[in-house]
């Protein structure tokens, strides 16, 4: 996105644990000039450890729990690598991605928190580790619905008798009943009584597990975790359709492959947060640990050391000095009970009751609020006298990146009018998507252009999505990619980082482009005010290429994509959209059509890419030149998730409008068959009576087809109707 200062240096933050998702927060309210941040995570999302426990008795709902890390990311600036960490190369400053490669440091942060992963026989194929969190909660609330559907008995073991294992199984317990299950709930401890509490807690936790029917067993030793049941030495075995491992903190394993200093697998600190003996490394939370003031693994901790993370960053990659942290010797615990009520210990002294519930609950509720309630995108300033017009279009929606920062279709129309006809090998020209030459030998060579200003800051991603952007029009031809050159703004930045982003874009080009049967050959760079990707490609077919102009009445459209990118799109440059729809849709624009072209291209009478004039713009592209109309079903046509209810709310690309304007479409009204796609899906019109045949092919390649309406003669309008007549 737009930068205004140069970039210098490169953050990397591993982790999106609870310190990290506060560091982001801060950055975005005063980001450091010059530093380029980035965030690398599995998920789109972050578990908050002290609303899991409600989570799993059914008094939060997934939102409530999930610390959207997308949000946090578009506010701080900053790019979201969603892969995982395996890896950190300490003389190269890089980080090993599992799904990229490397990424490039100056300095990095390390919060990716511990797994209860047990090494117990069984144990990997049969039970589950109480963290990390995001995998645990899926996997209990998909054991939930199994339960509530019969297929599955209410019976669960909790490994552990910690206070982590005792809350874990008061909520689980609770949880089923909730849904009218038995649970027969069993927590195992090794140890004589429940650890990590005084005596008084201890007492009242008991009879909170007594009164919801939790057994506790003592002295068990567990021998083996078997489908269905785990095995005590020497004690009767517990019956588990569900066993879940929460007896002690165990480190990431990859950590141990790696040369950081470790201590029983964490990451050993100094009091500044820094790695001992490397001066560009942090660490923070439960995957470290400081020897000098050693600490159990609490979130609170985390959550505490957030301010001194920052300021170090910022004094490390700006040359600054670092602050000392040293955590408090105790802190308010704060339990569940599986209801609402709650114990609080701190100093040995106890309380408990529903009020207890309700001080927790305002504590986490303002906790994700601070996450949440971030400020939105500013209008930018503009002087108080200017040229007609101006204010007017400053105070329209903020430029969109990707096909919605497109100029109309309408005004491309009038651009295109005067050009000269087509001559010489030269068959077809502008108005398709892609221009078709005839080649000396026989056959037919296609060839298209497209740029994408940037719709998110991972220059990797939008290589990714910028190629199958431009891809798509080679596809929708039906003929076969051949050659790719890469035209390339990027933002000012020093060369080292210039080095870097250049080596991350070639690497997942090259991927791209050889998955797609085409080879890279060369390309231009240069530097500008942001990210803009662009490729130009041609490619090859024996036969005349597929244009918009061969489809017939009685043909059935079909998509091989969802729409509502466009809405996700700016709803997430807004701060307005779910990142998992976000993470989701940027997953679906990444991928290649290469498959999709394959069925498609052979059985075609006509076909497209959807892209930035919106679904109805390309419908009306093919009943225009093939004078035909169209009838649309709405309830068959896909829509990314989450697009629906964004639209409803208002939310649109700055494309949108115009789409509408050049494609009015008949019958019903809505606005996201007018959204500009990226990287959207083929359009097929394809004969009646070979649609099952095609959804099948399709399927069988792992893609998926979707009829979405029927050609009929006429002069080029396009109707939505509810459903298929």
């Amino acid at each position: 996105m737009l930068n205004l200062v140069p970039f210098t240096r490169d953050l990397v933050l591993i982790g999106g644990g609870h310190a990290h998702a506060l560091v982001l927060r801060a950055w975005g309210m005063d980001p450091l000039p010059g530093a380029r941040v980035t965030v690398i995570n599995p998920g789109p999302t972050a578990p908050y450890t002290g609303m899991l426990p409600g989570h799993v008795a059914g008094h939060y709902g997934r939102d409530d729990l999930e610390i959207d890390l997308v949000k946090l990311c578009r506010h701080a600036g900053a790019r979201l690598i969603l892969d995982r960490a395996v890896g950190i190369d300490r003389v190269r400053r890089e980080v090993i991605v599992q799904g990229r490669g490397a990424v490039a440091y100056d300095v990095a942060s390390v919060d990716v928190g511990i797994t209860a992963q047990m090494d117990l026989p069984g144990f990997r194929e049969h039970g589950i580790g109480a963290k990390p969190l995001d995998v645990y909660a899926a996997r209990w609330r998909e054991f939930l619905e199994r339960v509530a559907a019969g297929d599955l008995r209410a019976q669960v073991a909790v490994i552990g008798g910690g206070v982590a294992g005792c809350e874990l199984a008061m909520a689980m317990a609770y949880g089923l009943r909730a849904i009218g299950a038995k649970p027969q709930v069993t927590v195992i401890e090794a140890g004589p009584q429940i650890s990590g509490v005084g005596a008084r807690a201890r007492k009242r936790i008991l009879a909170a597990m007594a009164e919801l029917g939790v057994v506790l067993r003592t002295d068990a030793r567990v021998v083996q975790v078997q489908a269905g049941h785990v095995e005590l030495a020497g004690q009767e075995r517990v019956a588990a359709a569900l066993c879940v491992g929460a007896a002690g903190a165990f480190a990431q394993r990859w950590l141990a492959q790696t040369d950081l200093p470790l201590r029983d697998g964490f990451i050993e600190i100094g009091s500044d947060l820094g790695v001992v003996g490397d001066d560009a490394l942090f660490a923070v939370g439960d995957c470290a640990v400081m020897p000098a003031h050693p600490r159990p693994k609490a979130g609170v901790f985390a959550v505490r050391a957030a301010p001194v993370l920052t300021h170090n960053l910022r004094a490390a990659l700006s040359g600054g000095r670092r602050k000392r942290w040293r955590p408090q010797k105790d802190y308010l615990k704060l339990i569940s009970l599986g209801g609402q009520s709650a114990i609080a210990e701190k100093f040995g002294l106890t309380l408990q009751g529903p009020f207890m519930w309700r001080w927790k609950d305002r504590i986490d509720r303002a906790f994700m609020d601070r996450l949440g309630d971030l400020p939105s995108m500013a209008v930018p300033p503009h002087e108080a006298v200017a040229a007609v017009g101006v204010a007017e279009l400053l105070a329209a929606k903020p430029l969109c990146g990707g096909c919605g920062a497109k100029v109309g279709q309408g005004v491309l129309a009038g651009a295109l009018e005067g050009l000269p006809p087509m001559s010489g090998d030269v068959v077809t020209g502008a108005g398709d998507d892609a221009a078709v030459l005839r080649q000396p030998g026989g056959g037919f060579q296609v060839i298209s252009t497209d740029h994408l200003r940037s719709l998110i800051e991972d220059p990797g991603m939008m290589a990714r999505i910028a190629l199958v952007h431009a891809l798509g029009d080679v596809w929708a031809m039906g003929a076969r990619p051949q050659v790719v050159l890469a035209s390339l703004v990027l933002p000012q930045m020093s060369a080292p980082l210039q080095a870097r982003t250049l080596a991350e874009i070639t690497a997942v080009s090259r991927e791209v482009i050889e998955a797609a049967g085409a080879q890279l050959v060369g390309g231009h760079t240069t530097m500008g005010a942001e990210l803009t990707i662009g490729f130009t490609v041609t490619g090859t077919r024996d036969v005349m290429p597929l244009t918009v102009s061969g489809a017939q009445a009685g043909d059935l459209l079909i998509l091989t994509r969802p729409i509502g990118s466009g809405v996700i799109l700016a709803a997430d440059m807004q701060g307005q959209a779910d990142g998992r729809d976000v993470a989701a849709a940027l997953g679906i624009m990444g991928q290649g059509q290469q498959r999709e072209a394959q069925v498609l291209g052979p059985v075609a009478h006509a076909m497209t890419d959807v892209t930035g004039f919106g679904l109805a713009g390309h419908v009306r592209a093919i009943c225009a030149a093939s004078g035909l109309d169209a009838e649309l079903w709405q309830a068959a046509i896909p829509i990314y998730e989450g697009a629906r209810a964004l639209s409803d709310a208002g939310v649109s690309s700055s494309l949108m409008p115009a789409n509408r304007a050049d494609a009015p479409l008949a019958g019903l009204e809505d606005p996201l068959l007018h959204d500009p796609q990226t990287a959207g899906g083929l359009l097929a019109a394809v004969p009646e009576g070979q649609q099952a045949a095609v959804i099948g092919a399709l399927e069988a390649a792992g893609c998926r087809g979707h009829v979405i309406g029927r050609l009929s003669r006429g002069a080029g309008a396009v109707r939505l109707v509810p459903d298929p007549k």
